[in-house]
């Protein structure tokens, strides 16, 4: 690996971390779009580069939502009796789709990433809060939940807090402790992505040199170093920050990172 390629993950993963800790939202969907750059200019087989940056940076959320996970659980805020049954959903909903996902074009992971981010950006510069409405389904249905999110996620490389958090305030569940579980959810998504795209890319030609299955080692401890470090130092400034302005330049972050995924769309 080249310096000025390292570099470059150093700086990206550095970037996301921030963000995420600024604004708590946005680790994957902003890390696919920039590997995916990266891994472009590079001797990466074509035909594979979203499945590799979707792997990674679900590998990624392994690291990072641990050490979230461990700072909300010394303050109490994480709901286990929540985290537990929609993690398990989480787990096995993330194996399954990073193992379809591994069947998939590119082009139709880039446009579904592209589509759903788009809309996702859209909702941030609404500003709308989902309203509580309901209470806490059962287990059953608490699981086949976090197996939907983990789904989704698969195909996003990013731990879900985007589907997570609105729907426990929709089910009465406060902001903080939706936050706190949101992010221990990180981990089985985490987990089940590692271990699906592992699998998925068994046997797969051309795949770059580091790479276990789908997920590209060099780029994950690049990219989880840079993170770890400055997810804190973001946290630190959304205290001292009026966060309202940057959501909207996040947002507008996000619409240009969609537009790029769906230029990678085979329209035709």
């Amino acid at each position: 690996m080249d310096y000025v390629f390292l570099l470059s993950l150093l700086v990206v993963g550095g970037g996301v971390g921030f963000l995420a800790g600024l604004l708590g939202v946005g680790g994957g969907m902003t890390m696919v779009p920039f590997m995916v750059m990266l891994f472009g200019v590079r001797d990466f087989p074509p035909g594979e580069i979203v499945k590799i940056a979707i792997a990674t940076s679900l590998a990624v959320n392994l690291f990072t939502s641990l050490s979230s996970l461990r700072a909300h659980h010394q303050h109490g805020a994480v709901r286990m009796d929540l985290l537990k049954t929609m993690g398990l959903g989480a787990l096995i909903g993330t194996f399954l789709g990073a193992n379809a996902a591994g069947a998939l074009d590119d082009s139709i992971l880039a446009g579904f990433f592209g589509l759903f981010v788009g809309y996702s950006a859209w909702q941030i510069l609404k500003g709308r809060k989902p309203k509580p409405g309901r209470v806490v389904p059962g287990g059953l249905a608490l699981g086949l939940v976090g197996g939907c999110i983990g789904a989704i996620s698969s195909l996003l490389g990013a731990g879900g807090g985007f589907l997570t958090i609105p729907f426990l305030t929709w089910c009465n569940v406060s902001m903080h402790h939706a936050v706190a579980t949101s992010a221990g959810l990180g981990f089985p998504i985490a987990l089940g992505g590692l271990v699906g795209y592992t699998l998925a890319g068994q046997g797969v030609e051309g795949l770059p040199t580091g790479s276990v299955g789908y997920i590209y080692l060099p780029a994950l401890v690049a990219l989880a170093s840079a993170s770890v470090l400055t997810a804190p130092w973001g946290a630190r400034m959304a205290h001292r920050t009026d966060v309202s302005t940057l959501r909207r330049w996040f947002a507008a972050l996000l619409f240009c990172l969609a537009a790029y995924m769906l230029t990678r769309v085979d329209w035709w």
